[in-house]
C-alpha cells in the first residue's frame, strides 16, 4: 500500500495498476456477507444492462440493488435506503433517463437523479460510474480524501464536480487504458476500503 497522499501524488502507472490490482481483495476483507455479490452484479451486470436499453436508464430494482452496494462498500444508512425504495417505479425511469440523456454534461445528470428520493450526489454518481465510467466516478468520501486540493469532503454537486474532474484529469495523466472508475477504485483499495483493512 501507497500512503494516502503519495499514490495521489505519484505519476508513475506501476503504482496506481497495483493499487487497482488489490481492489477486488480488499472488497472481500471488508468482512461485509453480501458486498462481494453486489460488487460482482455492480461491475459486471449493471453496465450492460443500462447500455442495452434505448433510452438509456435504471430500474427501481437496479436503484435499490445500486443503493445497496454503495451502503455496503460505505456507510449503511438505512433511512435513505427506505426513500429509494419508496420511489415510483416510472418516475426512476424517467429521471434516469433524462439524466443519461445529458451525459457528458460534468454535472446536469449528476442534478437530475438527486430529484430522486434518497438519492443524492453520491447514489447519482453510482448511477453514472456505472453507466459511463471513463467520464464518472463514484463520488466516495475515502477516495476523495485522496485527491489533494478540493479541501473537507461535502456531499455537494459543486463538490461533485470538482472531485470528478480531478479524477478525469489524472485518468488521463496515467493513460488511454485508465477510466476515472479505476482511479476511483484504486485509490478506495489503497486506504484499504470503508474500515482501513490491509
Amino acid at each position: 500500500m501507497v500512503s494516502m497522499e503519495a499514490l495521489w501524488k505519484a505519476t508513475d502507472p506501476k503504482k496506481w495498476r497495483e493499487a487497482l490490482s488489490q481492489y477486488a481483495e480488499v472488497i472481500e476483507r471488508q468482512g461485509v456477507a453480501k458486498l462481494p455479490d453486489r460488487e460482482r452484479w455492480y461491475r459486471s451486470e449493471l453496465p450492460g444492462l443500462i447500455s442495452a436499453r434505448q433510452p438509456r436508464h435504471v430500474t427501481l430494482p437496479e436503484l435499490i440493488r445500486l443503493t445497496e452496494w454503495k451502503m455496503s462498500r460505505g456507510t449503511w444508512r438505512a433511512p435513505n435506503l427506505v426513500l429509494v425504495k419508496g420511489n415510483d417505479a416510472g418516475v426512476v425511469r424517467e429521471l434516469s433517463g433524462a439524466a443519461l440523456a445529458q451525459v457528458p454534461h460534468p454535472t446536469a445528470p449528476i442534478r437530475a437523479l438527486a430529484e430522486l428520493a434518497g438519492v443524492g450526489p453520491a447514489t447519482a454518481s453510482a448511477v453514472l460510474a456505472a453507466a459511463e465510467p471513463a467520464a464518472y466516478p463514484f463520488f466516495d468520501e475515502l477516495v476523495a480524501g485522496q485527491v489533494a486540493g478540493l479541501g473537507n469532503v461535502a456531499f455537494t454537486l459543486g463538490y461533485y464536480a470538482r472531485y470528478a474532474e480531478a479524477v478525469r484529469a489524472r485518468s488521463a495523466q496515467l493513460g488511454s487504458d485508465w477510466t476515472a472508475g479505476m482511479v476511483e477504485q484504486a485509490l478506495w483499495a489503497n486506504v484499504g476500503g470503508k474500515a482501513g483493512v490491509h
